[in-house]
Order: C-alpha cells, then structure tokens, then sequence
C-alpha cells in the first residue's frame, strides 16, 4: 500500500481542526507538513496556533514548517509556496482546506462575511492551487484536495444559506474545473466533504451544543488519506463523501468516530439521508 513518507503536503488552515487532523495522520507516515495558517497567538474561542500545530506534527513523526499565511493575500500565497517548495524540495499534495463560514439567509447575511467566504472559499481555493500546481506537475503522485460539498443542486440547499453555498458549490466548481484542465498531466483534484456534522472548535463557535451530536475529525483525515494514496491518475474529478470512502476501504464499524457514543450522528449540510 502507498504511503505518505516523505512527501510534502501544504495545508491551508492546518492550525486546528480537520486541517490540522489531516496533518497528523500524513505526519504518522513521515511525511512534510506546511501549515499554512493565519494563526500566530492564541484564540480563547478557537485553541491551536501554526506553532503549536507543528509541534503536534514533529511528535507524530512528520516534519513541519509553520508558515503565517492569509490566503486572501496573494502574494504571501506565493511567498509561502516558494519557501515551502525550497525548504522541502517540491510540493506534492496541496489540501485547501480553510474556509469560511455564515449559515445566514440574505437579509441576515453581513456583507463584510459574504466578501470573506468569498474571498477564503472561492478565491482563496483558486489562488493556493495556481501557486502549487507548477509544483505539483514535478511530483511523482499529486493530489490538490478541497474540502467542499457534492453539487448537490436541490433547491433546499440553494435556499437555505444562498451566500455559503455559493461559496462553498464554488469551491467544488473550481476543483472539478482543474480536474479537468489539468487530468493529461496527472494531478488528481477531488473534493471531499464529511456526510455527517464534524466536532470541530469552528462549529462549537457557530453553533454550541451540536457538536456533540456529529464525529471527530478524524474520520475525515482517515478518509482523506484514503484519497491522497490513491493513484492520482485514477482517482480524479470526484465528490467524495468521508464515510463512503472509507467504506470502500473495507470499514464498516464508524462507532469509533462518535463524539459521544451510542447517539446517531446528524447529518451535515448539503448531503441527503
């Protein structure tokens, strides 16, 4: 079976969370972390900083390289991405992972956070994949990974939140778009997103309580390793689901996962029973 030893991954967002999780099962290979994240001091909200991330990494056995990075910020993008590929010698796995979020309809939806998911969701995808992908064509297997929605068009999930899903079905678009562009020259683009609600310190803030009724995010960094030891020129162009991946890896008890065991997970946004 494929491994992730010795390949470099830039995640973005990776300071805490699934990010982060995903850090940590590529880390227990071996492998080279680039957190790229914005978070440099603490948050009483929201624990873990790009430091503190690192040191997770190098605990787990990975190699890591915190890097301060808004990806709103072009140029600090590409700053990032050069000194990563310099200081690791390539980049072979890029996972757009931050993001955004306002579960608001219209009328309730500042334009200040409609501007931000759009500029972390969409831009911010579309930005860290141009600056990887010349780095990637170089790479034996590579993989761009965004962690959005199925396009999933019913009208229920256009209506709820119009700004969010726009931002979040854009993500998706543009994954499917390079997938495409970019098949002859061998890099897999996939999206994957988990079919159940995922305890992470962002949901606690946006929603207390109901993180209780989802999964760890380890189910989505198992679920993505899947992914991202798959053969790149087979696996492409997919909206994966966390839990049917992983089913077709052969796992079939997900009790595990529960943050709080016995209950049946709520299902997440934009995915149908």
């Amino acid at each position: 079976m494929s491994t992730l030893a010795g390949k470099t991954l830039f995640i973005t967002g990776a300071s805490r969370g699934i990010g982060k999780e995903i850090a940590l099962r590529a880390a227990r290979d071996g492998a080279n972390i680039v957190v790229a994240a914005k978070t440099t001091e603490p948050d009483p909200r929201l624990p873990g900083t790009i430091y503190t991330a690192a040191d997770e990494i190098v605990a787990a056995g990975g190699r890591a390289l915190p890097l301060a990075v808004d990806i709103r910020d072009e140029a600090a993008v590409q700053r990032a991405v050069a000194q990563a590929a310099e200081h690791f010698g390539g980049i072979d796995i890029l996972v757009n992972n931050a993001s955004a979020i306002g579960i608001t309809g219209t009328l309730d939806t500042p334009l200040k956070r409609y501007d931000l998911m759009m500029d972390i969701n969409v831009r911010g995808t579309f930005v860290c994949s141009q600056a990887c992908i010349p780095h990637l064509k170089q790479a034996a297997n590579p993989h761009i990974l965004v962690l959005s929605p199925p396009l999933n068009l019913a009208p229920k999930w256009l209506g709820l939140h119009p700004a969010y899903t726009t931002s979040k079905y854009s993500m998706s678009l543009i994954a499917m778009g390079l997938a495409q562009e970019f098949k002859g020259e061998g890099i897999a683009v996939n999206t994957l997103w988990p079919r159940t609600i995922i305890a992470t310190s962002a949901l606690k803030v946006a929603q207390a309580g109901i993180g209780e009724m989802g999964r760890t995010p380890q189910i989505m960094a198992d679920a993505a390793y899947a992914i991202l030891t798959s053969d790149a020129r087979a696996h492409t162009g997919q909206n994966y689901l966390d839990e049917a991946v992983l089913r077709e890896a052969g796992v079939t008890d997900f009790s595990g996962y529960l943050v709080t065991p016995g209950i049946t997970p709520i299902i997440d946004l934009f995915v149908d029973e």
